[in-house]
């Protein structure tokens, strides 16, 4: 990456909607099985927070310098002021709706001995205000962006998506979607889609080689209207579909120390690399790049400019 690059990612304006969750690790030692149950017995000695789901995307795309909005929905609780301090750390400008009725996504882990013993999640689906109030924002704002992305994780933020891919559309903006489950036709007209394998694997089946692999993928990007569909495949890399064809970059990862959260940086990168300008094939190869550095990090982590060079 140049530095003519780095000036372009500050100029990309990016929304951010979706599942917005709070990560915590509760980190300490255990010696010994607790006396009421067959379970062992964790001194807890520090504590981490971090953002997660949308909110991990908003984060990514804030570190590698555009100006990014998130939209979505919080609990009127400590974890959900919690995460509003951690997106204003971020620098990301929040304009998250507050729902009494619900408590914020929470996805507690409780780690001992570099080993994940348990993790404890606290989610309820927002509340239909809450949701109907967020489409009017989520309209408003599209006018002061170039691109949005929309981060499914299932908690039912994204309840309207089909909804604010055609607004998207009709206001011309770029849509990118992390997808989720086995009903994608509700993403019918997004820009482009970024499924993992085993996600990819509950739409279309198991595909018996590359050939069918291709046959298939193409089959449901032209059934959807997309532009590109974008394969994860982990270690094999990504692969890219187009109606010019197919395109494959191979993994980079040097050493793999923690996946989790590495779908949300390869969309951010993507996306602040579209809102810059860039052609798909090219943002494919630096959000690669930026996959291969992010799971050798521990839990939700981001990647910045510096590091792409």
């Amino acid at each position: 990456m140049e530095k003519a690059d780095r000036n372009q990612f500050s100029k990309a304006r990016l929304l951010v909607v979706g599942d917005v969750m709070l990560d915590r690790y509760w980190f300490g030692d255990t010696g010994r099985i607790s006396p009421e149950a067959p379970v062992p017995v964790v001194q807890v000695a520090k504590i981490d927070e971090r953002l997660g789901g949308a909110a991990n995307v908003a984060r990514n795309a804030s570190a590698l310098g555009a100006k990014t909005t998130i939209l979505g929905v919080i609990g009127q609780d400590e974890a959900g002021k919690r995460v509003e301090q951690l997106l204003q750390e971020s620098g990301v400008q929040s304009q998250l709706q507050a729902d009494s009725m619900v408590p914020t996504t929470v996805k507690l882990r409780v780690i001992a001995r570099q080993q994940q013993l348990i993790r404890l999640d606290f989610e309820e689906t927002p509340s239909q205000n809450s949701l109907d109030e967020k489409l009017k924002r989520f309209e408003s704002l599209l006018p002061q962006v170039d691109v949005v992305i929309l981060s499914d994780y299932g908690k039912g933020a994204l309840e309207q998506v089909s909804a604010m891919i055609a607004l998207a559309k009709a206001n011309k903006k770029l849509v990118l979607v992390d997808p989720k489950g086995d009903a994608y036709s509700k993403y019918k007209g997004a820009t482009v889609l970024t499924p993992n394998r085993s996600e990819l694997r509950q739409v279309i089946g198991q595909w018996s080689d590359e050939a069918d692999l291709t046959k298939r993928a193409q089959s449901l990007r032209q059934e959807l209207e997309l532009s590109a569909l974008l394969l994860t495949r982990s270690e094999e890399g990504m692969t890219l579909f187009t109606e010019k064809g197919t395109e494959h970059v191979r993994a980079q990862a040097r050493e793999v120390f923690d996946v989790s959260g590495a779908g949300d940086t390869v969309i951010a990168t993507l996306a602040v690399a579209m809102a810059a300008g860039w052609p798909l094939e090219r943002a494919m190869a630096l959000a690669n790049r930026a996959g291969g550095i992010v799971v050798g990090k521990l839990g939700t982590a981001t990647v910045s400019a510096e590091e792409l060079q």
